[in-house]
């Protein structure tokens, strides 16, 4: 059995499409998408309308919950709010109504059961979509962060946009990383082969490669707003400073 792991594609629809037809040469039988699907990138709506194609569970990320409704004092940085506001109403002249409903109704995290394992995925922690867990946190935050949280013995997210597989005693921690905005210096779109096989989950990170260029071309012929920092995250792979 394989199953899919992918998350925050922030409207990068170009990168999404790379990793679609990465998936369509693979035996997928289930696959998941963790949230963050349309802020911050050139094509929100394409981006919403591709992973509704797909037969996927699909999540509910900070970045939707931005979309519905703005981002809120305390949330980022006050010095930054104010131009990712600009960008969210940017997203949203490009929104219909049913799309934000759709982003708005998402859930916020699934457990499921393959071959005898439970799988708990969600966007950044249970129970909010908010606290960023780094993927080299000592064991004992996954321990109070997850763990607690909900039995299972795989657990999937996605948020901190840093792709990672570890096994925590007996329990597997899994980060998707990102498709459409990657932080962890690689700026090639990333998600997580999963395979159940005879007992045993074997998971591999996948790398995607794409054309980086024609995405950079695309903020700057929209008029986006924030677009040199956007541009700066997408040509390097690396956070926001």
């Amino acid at each position: 059995m394989q199953i899919a792991l992918l998350s925050d594609v922030h409207g990068n629809a170009r990168a999404l499409k790379a990793v679609l037809n990465d998936l369509h040469a693979l035996s997928v039988d289930h696959m998941y998408m963790l949230g963050d699907l349309a802020f911050r990138g050139p094509e929100p709506k394409n981006s919403i309308e591709t992973v509704q194609s797909l037969p996927a569970k699909v999540l509910k990320g900070n970045a939707d919950e931005w979309i519905v409704r703005g981002v809120r004092e305390g949330e980022v940085p006050e010095t930054k709010r104010s131009i990712m506001n600009q960008e969210r109403d940017w997203a949203i002249e490009r929104l219909s109504t049913n799309d934000v409903k759709y982003l708005e109704e998402l859930p916020e995290s699934f457990l499921d059961e393959y071959d005898g394992f439970r799988l708990f995925a969600f966007h950044a922690v249970p129970g909010s979509l908010f606290p960023p867990v780094p993927v080299d946190s000592e064991a004992s935050v996954f321990e109070e962060s997850f763990f607690q949280k909900q039995e299972a013995d795989i657990y999937v997210y996605g948020h901190v946009h840093t792709p990672s597989i570890r096994k925590i005693g007996a329990k597997w921690v899994i980060n998707t990383g990102s498709i459409g905005l990657p932080f962890d210096g690689d700026p090639t779109p990333s998600y997580v082969l999963l395979t159940i096989e005879d007992g045993d989950i074997i998971p591999e990170i996948r790398r995607v490669p794409y054309d980086t260029d024609e995405v950079l071309a695309q903020f700057d012929a929209n008029d986006y707003p924030n677009s040199d920092q956007v541009k700066r995250i997408i040509s390097s792979g690396r956070p926001p400073k």
